[in-house]
């Protein structure tokens, strides 16, 4: 529910986890530094015939490349998701002890026993056939009126099952002290809406073809008798949903989201839409006087849309998103048909994870903290989070000295931003207090109620907030999740213990690859609260403007070189980056290894860094930059993630990076005429 406020340092994409690549550093030898100092460098991956000055990237990174597969049953490779790969046995080893145990009923280890347990018993789900999904077809069935919809999205919003808007709850963009209802778009069962409205893309046009004849075999299995004609009545609704929706663009802009509506005008956006039946049925009627509209142009839109559609094509479209969404839980002919069209044909995957494996993450994601809370006991040492701390203190004190220098902003606007930094929140390792799962019921023996119940206990976790004062305690990660984030309403940086290991965090190593890795983390969520978005937040998490109209203006100058920096790359012929889409994670990522490189200057206290391995600290340092994005990727995979996700690919975030820092110039004398080279009039430095 929180993604509408989440800045993080990787995309998120479900089993997104490499090969067993080894993930131990190599001691290497000191020339001029104690011999149990390590590098942190991973020398086994470098490719010493391509120059640092030309590709360093793949100078870092090129053995890896040539000598690694993309597992089968994987989109990706690639240091985020061996971390991610190996995180998952030792979940494994938590709940198959949970699964096997007698626990008291009602206790967290019997629910997350009992609901991996229910998703290996695919004997049982089989012998049940589409049992499970009656009753929630009967509900759609139901409908006799189009004034019932509101009440019948509800229940799906709910329940997590696709519907043509959702709500989240987080705190109120103009008031930070309160917790705010949002309703936003969606409802749509391809990745995003150039799926189904650009014509000129061979690729995209393919995708759309192959889902009309998905969506008709899933129909069918389920003994839909017109599954063709139903099916072609599907995909024109989305069609039609996907022509009112906002550019992922459009949806990166805070205060255009912002739309303060009271319950009394609602009427006026979407006329005779009731949306006190909707209210009413997701429980928070009587709790709110107002609601935040994200995108009114499409709720009116779909109001119109909602006007136009026949009550059988309605009816058609929710029960397919009712049936797509439990998929997984369903009897194996459902699931492989999802499977293959949703990961082969989406994103390339030739092979479905192992069932214990998708049983690990449905757990970890319904009982997450739970489960986060025994990780941490296990597997998460108490020096790291001292050593993180650490690190965190000095990142932030290199961003407070480099706000002083800035030769773009104003003093009224340096003063502003300061008094922002002052009030940033660092959230270390695992939460201060876990969640309470007493709410949740899990029977063994019923994996799509299971599914249901996780996914409704979480929206009424959400729900509850309303009218209650902001938890600033709460975490949007589990301590398992190898990733971290910004989130600018409560102006919070956090790491979660999973990310705290090797590449991008090694205790026993030494600083530079440290600062280079994990520091450049650190740096890039700090300065998410100052990038184009998180800078329109000040310190208390509310959306005000505290720029000068000037400094706006020479921020917006060296954003826009950015945007076309970034804009040049094709990581696939015929497949830019969006340098407008990516530009947020962009300006982390530059300004995060500038401030990550000063935050290491200082933390040598004027004394020169050791030379280890025959590397500079400077050059370790960046090396440890790069060997975070070692990574690659499925062609259909990278479509995916340059249509929708702000991040660009991790190739381009090491080298489009580093040719802006000066630093890297001078650690390896880079020249006119090496390719990582750009004039110094075209770098950019933002903070």
């Amino acid at each position: 529910m929180k993604a509408h406020v989440l800045s993080a340092i990787a995309l998120m994409i479900a089993g997104t986890v490499g090969s067993n690549i080894a993930l131990a550093t190599e001691p290497a030898k000191a020339v001029s530094a104690s011999s149990v100092l390590l590098s942190g460098i991973d020398a086994k991956h470098n490719d010493v015939a391509v120059r640092a000055q030309d590709d360093f990237f793949r100078h870092v990174n090129g053995s890896w490349l040539k000598n690694t597969e993309i597992p089968s049953d994987k989109p990706s490779a690639g240091a985020f998701m061996d971390l991610r790969e190996a995180t998952i046995p030792r979940l494994h080893a938590i709940i198959e002890g949970l699964a096997k145990a007698k626990n008291k009923p009602g206790t967290d280890a019997q629910k997350i026993g009992d609901m991996y347990a229910s998703f290996m018993d695919t004997a049982h789900i089989d012998s049940l056939g589409l049992k499970p999904v009656q009753t929630e077809f009967a509900k759609v069935d139901a409908l006799t009126d189009k004034k019932q919809v509101p009440g019948l999205i509800a229940w799906l919003n709910r329940a997590s099952i696709g519907a043509p808007y959702e709500f989240q709850v987080h705190q109120d963009n103009k008031d930070s002290t309160k917790y705010v209802l949002d309703i936003g778009q969606s409802g749509l069962g391809l990745p995003d809406r150039d799926y189904y409205l650009n014509n000129d893309d061979a690729k995209l046009k393919e995708f759309r073809t192959k889902y009309l004849a998905h969506i008709e075999k899933m129909l069918g299995m389920a003994g839909d008798k017109e599954a063709a004609k139903h099916a072609a009545d599907i995909l024109a609704f989305e069609t039609e949903l996907a022509k009112v929706q906002w550019t992922k663009v459009e949806l990166r802009d805070p205060v255009k989201a912002y739309n303060k509506i009271e319950l009394s005008k609602l009427d006026a956006l979407t006329p005779g839409y009731d949306w006190n039946a909707y209210l009413s049925d997701l429980g928070v009627k009587g709790k709110i006087d107002y609601l935040i509209i994200s995108q009114p142009s499409y709720l009116a839109g779909f109001s119109k849309l909602l006007q136009e559609t026949s009550l059988d094509n309605l009816k058609t479209y929710f029960k397919w998103h009712v049936l797509r969404s439990a998929a997984g839980q369903l009897p194996k002919n459902f699931s492989e048909e999802s499977f293959a069209f949703n990961s082969t044909t989406l994103r390339g995957i030739p092979e479905q994870e192992a069932r214990w494996k998708r049983g690990v993450r449905l757990a970890d994601s319904a009982l997450g903290e739970s489960l986060g809370k025994m990780y941490v006991a296990k597997y998460f040492p108490p020096e790291n989070k001292a050593k993180m701390e650490k690190l965190v203190g000095n990142l932030l004190l290199a961003f407070k000295q480099s706000v002083d220098t800035l030769d773009w902003m104003s003093p009224a606007t340096k003063k502003e931003a300061q008094a922002k930094l002052a009030t940033f929140m660092p959230k270390i390792g695992y939460p201060n207090k876990w969640r309470d799962y007493s709410g949740l019921t899990i029977t063994k023996g019923d994996a799509v109620g299971n599914l249901r119940n996780a996914r409704i206990y979480a929206a009424q976790f959400e729900l509850n907030k309303l009218g209650k004062p902001v938890d600033r305690d709460e975490w949007g990660m589990t301590p398992q999740t190898v990733n971290a984030y910004y989130n600018p309403e409560l102006n919070e940086i956090v790491f979660p213990a999973a990310i705290l290991q090797p590449p991008f965090f090694n205790a026993k190593a030494d600083d530079a690859v440290n600062y280079g890795g994990i520091g450049a983390v650190i740096g890039h969520e700090i300065s998410h609260g100052f990038d184009d978005q998180g800078a329109q937040y000040d310190g208390l998490g509310n959306l005000r403007d505290w720029w000068t109209k000037e400094d706006h203006e020479k921020f917006a100058a060296k954003t826009a070189v950015l945007v076309k920096q970034y804009g040049a790359f094709s990581p696939i012929p015929g497949y830019n980056v969006n340098g407008e889409l990516t530009l947020g994670e962009n300006i982390a990522d530059n300004s995060g290894l500038a401030i990550a490189y000063k935050a290491y200057k200082l933390s040598l206290g004027g004394k020169p860094a050791p030379v280890i391995g025959g590397l500079t600290g400077d050059q370790r340092f960046f090396m440890g930059f790069a060997q975070v994005w070692r990574g690659k990727m499925r062609e259909a995979s990278m479509i995916v993630q340059l249509k929708t996700d702000p991040h660009s690919p991790g190739e381009i975030r090491a080298n489009g990076t580093l040719r802006n820092i000066p630093g890297f110039y001078d650690a390896y004398k880079l020249k006119e005429g090496d390719k990582m080279y750009l004039a110094p009039s075209e770098r950019v430095s933002i903070w």
